[in-house]
């Protein structure tokens, strides 16, 4: 039994293989190596880098991609399992049952099929069953052509059974029957098919009062296909319904259903039953089927809904944490206010402190004058090459400042940039702030920030929750877990795929490593501040924590740039070190000389297919390895445009209609895309303006940080709304 037991499941395993890989239209191989890879302990972007021979070059998206599917699937063979034991032991199992359940694709379908045979909370029907009232029921469910309801209803008259007239029966018996059609699987499978498609989904307002800014207002008496509602309309209902301002509901055709319920169920119109079952079915289908199908609609909606939101918004965090770094620039970051006045700190191109200051250009101090002579002081005493200017309050104001007094300082090759400071102030008044900055206040540590986020954006902005980075909608009304769980993945790929300088990353950089935990990344930093610079990779398995594994899954990942061993620069992990060192002996080549020309234009004349069968290596790794060879400490971030720098400023009076100008795209929604065209307001490019072709969704244009060209549509200062274009109006 034991070995059949286990034959089964590995066939159900393969089986359920077949199955992922079919619906990710991907090989059969590729889906069993990624499972046991990790099955190993292997983590996703060791798996997606150093693993491409057996995964056939899977990126780390899709590797989620598997395991997740993988995961639902194995979780729903489980709940099957659980479900037909549950009935079985009721000894109410059929094989026709087991059948249905065995061959169910969704978790939906088996709650279904198990819905009859779960243990309720007293119904209606199951206090007629008590009663006795059952037989009835079913004998109505027959149909008779002859015989009269009440006379076969008094037979049921009870007095201890609380059953005192022969309407008391018939209710019980029609509790019965419609709590029956309420748990018959097909029927609900079939309603809930017909409300998603031909549902509309009705709000109205329940509480105007509440609402002060009437931001729900396009939604106080508002309907719309079920089948065709945008995900972000979900969520506003939504939210406009917690807050008690909207009353949503979903209005299915209830003609056309009662109509299918009566054909379904009563097979013979002309008996004299036929009448009260009907009764009874409508009953079933208002009272319980109509409200849990609708709650299950609106669940469904909900959950594509923030998996909409949580993709955007994990798309966004990509592209900001994938911001060119600045490198080598001393930097003013500026932290905008008006009262407090505005603080500045000076960071050289390490990042570290040189100078921390505050001014007051602002009402209600307004001391202007000084302001200016103690920034053009910092910038010619420090040679600031670049100004960093938070986006928060008073941030407009402060980037007139800034651009006057440049213009004042003349022929001054210093440039100033706005930065999206989201979540600054979150990472200010951290543990982790104060611990790097105790003598420093919650501000002037937010203008540190400010200015490295100029530096080396992936850096600064892996100190804060990615929640709190600011470029997604509704990240507060979609599941806070599941958010959270994405936004973590796109840290963790984007840290791996750019790697990290393991003698300067902060412990916060280092968590994110592939396979190391903030124990050991902590610890990693003791070490360095105990013992200096690490001189190669080998020194890293003297940390506490980090045993063998770890350090298989760590290693490529960390770079000593300038240790003892020249390959540790780069991300060539040390298990191919003695490949790359057969290769360069072939070609002639000593490891000091990677990077060069000379080795460059060598490799460049190489058959990689010719050369892996001779180092008996992996086609897929020895490509990566050339490219490691020829670029040692590539960085995937430098080749994307830089950032957009600026020494003038526009106020909102100065757009006109059909003005072309340059911005930097700050946050993508589902309806179109905010850039800063360098005035106080982003101005809105809507999805209808993006393209002359038909655009999908608008992360298929644009994403965060691109640098775009755009033209004024129109401009209403009062309400501060700037509508563009990325069409030019011919």
């Amino acid at each position: 039994m034991g070995v059949n037991t286990l034959e089964q499941t590995i066939d159900k395993q393969s089986e359920l293989m077949k199955q992922v890989a079919k619906e990710l239209a991907i090989k059969l191989t590729q889906v069993k190596n990624v499972i046991d890879l990790t099955n190993e302990g292997n983590t996703i972007p060791f798996i997606a880098r150093y693993r491409k021979e057996r995964t056939g070059a899977l990126d780390e998206v899709v590797i989620r991609d598997i395991l997740d599917r993988w995961n639902y699937l194995l979780n729903l063979e489980e709940r099957k399992a659980e479900v037909i034991r549950i009935i079985d032991e009721q000894g109410k199992l059929t094989e026709d049952l087991a059948g249905k359940i065995e061959n169910a694709t969704k978790l939906q379908e088996v709650e279904d099929l198990y819905r009859p045979y779960k243990q309720k909370r007293r119904t209606k029907a199951s206090i007629a069953k008590e009663r006795g009232l059952e037989p009835l029921a079913s004998w109505m469910m027959t149909f008779p052509d002859t015989g009269e309801l009440r006379e076969e209803a008094r037979r049921y008259i009870n007095e201890e059974l609380d059953v005192h007239t022969e309407e008391d029966a018939i209710t019980g018996a029609k509790d019965i029957i419609a709590e029956m059609v309420s748990d018959d699987a097909e029927v609900r499978k079939w309603i809930r098919f017909e409300t998603m498609k031909h549902g509309i989904i009705e709000s109205a307002v329940k509480d105007g009062e509440k609402d002060e800014k009437q931001v729900f207002e396009m939604y106080y008496e508002y309907e719309e296909p079920v089948g065709k509602i945008v995900p972000h309309r979900i969520l506003a209902l939504n939210r406009g319904e917690k807050e008690g301002i909207l009353k949503v509901s979903v209005k299915p055709d209830i003609e056309k259903i009662i109509t299918y319920l009566k054909q379904s169920f009563i097979k013979n119109e002309r008996s004299p039953v036929a009448s009260e079952v009907m009764l009874a079915i409508e009953d079933g289908y208002k009272r319980l089927i109509q409200p849990s199908i609708e709650r299950e609609v609106r669940n469904e909606l909900t959950e594509k809904a923030e998996e909409q939101a949580i993709h955007i918004f994990s798309e966004n965090l990509r592209k900001l944490l994938l911001q060119p770094p600045l490198k080598g620039k001393i930097v003013l970051g500026v932290d905008p206010a008006y009262r407090t006045g505005c603080k500045l700190a000076v960071v050289d191109e390490t990042g570290k402190v040189l100078h921390i200051d505050v001014i007051y250009p602002h009402p209600p101090v307004s001391k202007k004058d000084e302001a200016e002579n103690k920034v053009m002081g910092i910038i010619e005493k420090y040679k600031v090459e670049m100004i960093a200017i938070g986006n928060g309050t008073a941030s407009r104001e402060t980037e007139e400042f800034i651009a006057d007094t440049l213009k004042k300082l003349g022929g001054s090759d210093t440039y100033y940039l706005i930065v999206n400071e989201a979540g600054a102030s979150v990472y200010s008044a951290s543990d982790l702030a104060r611990e790097e900055f105790p003598d420093l206040h919650v501000e002037e540590r937010s203008a540190v920030s400010i200015g490295r986020r100029l530096q080396d954006p992936l850096a600064e902005l892996v100190k804060i929750d990615p929640k709190s980075v600011g470029v997604g909608q509704y990240q507060h009304d979609v599941s806070q877990k599941k958010l959270q769980e994405s936004l973590t993945f796109v840290v963790e790929t984007v840290v791996n795929q750019v790697g990290v300088n393991v003698n300067t990353a902060s412990s916060s950089l280092l968590q994110y490593v592939s396979g190391l935990s903030k124990t050991v990344a902590n610890n990693i930093k003791k070490y360095r501040e105990e013992n200096g610079k690490f001189k190669n990779r080998d020194e890293l398995k003297k940390i506490p924590r980090l045993g063998e594994k770890t350090y298989e899954q760590s290693i490529g990942f960390l770079r000593v740039v300038d240790g003892d061993e020249p390959l540790d620069r780069t991300s060539i992990h040390p298990e191919n070190y003695p490949v790359v060192r057969r290769l360069l002996e072939k070609l002639g080549f000593s490891t000091t000389e990677i990077g060069s020309e000379k080795l460059i234009q060598r490799l460049n004349a190489v058959n990689i297919n010719d050369m892996a069968v001779e180092l008996e290596v992996g086609e897929l790794t020895l490509k990566d390895i050339f490219d490691a060879l020829k670029r040692p400490e590539r960085d995937p971030r430098d080749d994307l445009p830089k950032p957009l720098l600026r020494k003038d400023v526009l106020k909102m009076e100065d757009l006109k209609p059909g003005m072309e100008l340059q911005g930097t795209v700050r946050n993508v929604v589902d309806f179109g895309a905010f850039v800063d065209i360098g005035v106080k307001q982003d101005g809105l490019v809507h999805i209808s303006k993006m393209s002359n072709q038909y655009v999908k969704h608008p992360l298929d244009v644009v994403s965060v940080g691109d640098i775009v060209t755009v033209w004024v549509n129109d401009v209403d200062v009062n309400k501060g709304r700037i509508s563009l274009s990325m069409l030019k109006e011919s």
